[in-house]
This record gives C-alpha cells, sequence and structure tokens, in this order.
C-alpha cells in the first residue's frame, strides 16, 4: 500500500516524546515534511536531529497553556513558510486522581490545554487544508473517550469533550477532503504511564512492577503498547488510504476496550 505522504506537511505537537515524537519520526519516514510542536526548544532540536532528511524539517517552539499565543505562532509559520494538509493534536494528559478530588483550576487547565489548544489549531490550518482539498487531523485522546478509567477523573471528563468536539468538526469538514478521527491509545511505554503506575502502586500499597504486571493482564495482548504501533495507526489515518474514514474513536489498546 502506497501511503504517499511525499510532500505533505504535516504539524506535529507534543513531539518531543512518546506518542508524539514516534508519530513525527513514521511521518517523515514515510516522505513527509513535519513541524514539530512543544514547549522545550532544546529536545525539539534533539528531536529535528533524528528525523530523517532533518534539513527539510523544523519545529515551533509553544507553551499549550496560552492557545492564543500557540494559534499566533502557528499562523505566522504558515504566513512565511507553507500550510499544513495534516495536523496531529497531541497534549500530555491532566495529573490523575478521583474525580471528587479535583480542583476547578485543574478542570480549567485541562481544558485549555486539550480542547481550546485543538480548537485554534484546527482553525488555524483547515483554511489552507481547504484548498488544498486534503485534509487530515488525528487527535491523540484516549480509551477513556469509550470508557471512563478509574483514577483519571479529570482526564476522562475532557477526552470525552475533545471527542464530542472532533465529531462535530469531522461532519463540517467532511465535503472539503478533510477527515476528523481520534486515535485512542491504551496503556502505552511513555513518561505518561509511568506517573499512571506510579500513582496507582501509592494508592494501592504495591509495587510499580507489580502494578505493571497488573495493568498489562488487563489486556489481551498481555503488554504495553510500544509508541511506534499507535504512530502506525496515525499514519494511515493521515494518509490517502483512509480518505473515507472520517469521525471515528480508533482504539489502539490490544483489545483492552471492552465497549464497540
Amino acid at each position: 500500500m502506497n501511503l504517499n505522504l511525499k510532500n505533505k506537511n504535516a504539524l506535529v505537537c507534543g513531539s518531543t516524546t512518546g506518542i508524539g515524537k514516534a508519530t513525527a519520526i513514521a511521518l517523515a519516514k514515510e516522505g513527509a515534511i513535519v513541524t514539530l510542536v512543544a514547549r522545550n526548544r532544546d529536545k525539539l532540536k534533539e528531536v529535528l536531529a533524528e528525523l530523517p532528511n532533518s534539513e527539510n524539517h523544523s519545529f515551533i517552539v509553544a507553551d499549550f497553556s496560552n492557545p492564543r499565543d500557540l494559534q499566533e505562532q502557528v499562523i505566522k509559520f504558515i504566513e512565511k513558510t507553507h500550510g499544513f494538509h495534516i495536523l496531529i493534536n497531541n497534549t500530555g494528559g491532566p495529573r490523575s486522581g478521583d474525580i471528587l478530588n479535583a480542583s476547578l483550576e485543574e478542570f480549567d487547565n485541562a481544558f485549555t490545554q486539550h480542547l481550546k489548544c485543538n480548537h485554534v489549531l484546527a482553525q488555524a490550518v483547515i483554511p489552507f487544508m481547504k484548498e488544498a482539498r486534503f485534509g487530515r487531523i488525528v487527535n491523540i485522546i484516549s480509551t477513556s473517550v469509550k470508557e471512563p478509567i478509574p483514577g483519571l477523573g479529570v482526564s476522562n471528563t475532557i477526552r470525552g469533550a475533545v471527542g464530542n468536539w472532533s465529531k462535530t468538526l469531522s461532519i463540517e469538514v467532511g465535503a472539503f477532503g478533510i477527515t476528523v478521527n481520534n486515535v485512542l491509545p491504551g496503556f502505552t511505554e511513555t513518561d505518561r504511564l509511568n506517573e499512571i503506575i506510579k500513582n496507582k502502586a501509592n494508592v494501592e500499597g504495591t509495587t510499580e512492577d507489580d502494578m505493571a504486571e497488573m495493568m498489562k493482564n488487563h489486556s489481551p495482548a498481555k503488554r504495553f503498547a510500544k509508541p511506534e504501533e499507535t504512530a502506525n495507526a496515525i499514519v494511515f489515518l493521515v494518509s490517502e488510504a483512509a480518505a473515507y474514514i472520517n469521525g471515528i474513536n480508533l482504539p489502539v489498546d490490544g483489545g483492552r476496550t471492552k465497549s464497540l
């Protein structure tokens, strides 16, 4: 199958680590011209150097706690260089914990970093996508869109909001050759998962190794995913081969999610 991403411009958020980084590398390998987005300039430079044909790619330094500044920087980049055919929305998850103990500030911060930032980025890139008659937006969310995960109260709430925002957007832009889909990672070997394991182990009074094994056993695959496995699903969804897949939630979780 020819994914045909040569000369497609991709904006990849949260691309200095985990699934975001793996996605940036996978897109570059398929010929896409990648622009990384994250807040740490040094880490961005390190990832940029790892991309195939690194001289063809670039990065934007931005903090997802300030959506307006993020949007302005991306618009300036577009005006000076090129628009984007592909947008990968990806931001680190909120702090874990029971929903009853969550503060209003935690909800506000998560809503800003996830839904608001996704929204302003979509507003920035969609005009070019409409002109090109080709656009792919993939939101990296969580399986909690389908089934809330215990101990992730704020995340469960905000991820659900992002899922509904995405579905609504997919209906509005489908006629322009633009698709909007969500990838729902299960337990994936990232810094975020390490944090969740540590917190769960503390709550349950067990070791991190035992907690990790317990979580692995929740999946029929009996293991955690590699970031590259999730990236492969994302790369397919942004390709021309997936042109008629729009408005879906795709779990990449080894079969852990029990709902259809």
